[in-house]
């Protein structure tokens, strides 16, 4: 069983990063928010070995759209690219289902024509 401190901890990185994902465009924050949940429900019984990756890639994302959304504040967040790229030593640490799913997310944060055809309110 998890220790309070550990699941405090993990609540707020998943609460920040939902809070993060609010200054996304639109589309973009309706497929982050999905994959967050996704994750955060599908490593909740994970080995410690893979919490603690788990963690620190996700510290990882969080601090970098952190300093994007703080750079994005003064511009217009249309013309911001959020996100960087993945380097390729880290996809030797990647099983090939967590492959297919990188890929399939690489395809939908790509194209011109996104799954989730959200408009946003007043618009």
């Amino acid at each position: 069983m998890a220790s309070p401190a550990h699941v405090s901890r993990v609540r707020f990185l998943y609460k920040r990063l939902l809070v993060l994902h609010r200054f996304l465009p639109i589309d973009l924050r309706a497929l982050g928010d999905q994959y967050v949940k996704d994750e955060f429900r599908r490593h909740k019984s994970a080995s410690p070995e893979n919490v603690t990756s788990f963690m620190a890639e996700w510290e990882s994302y969080r601090e970098t759209l952190q300093t994007q959304v703080l750079q994005a504040a003064g511009g217009q967040l249309s013309s911001v690219n959020f996100g960087s790229p993945l380097q390729e030593d880290k996809l030797g640490n990647f099983q090939s289902d967590q492959i297919g799913q990188l890929y399939e997310l690489m395809l939908e944060s790509t194209k011109s024509s996104r799954q989730f055809d959200i408009q946003e309110d007043g618009k």
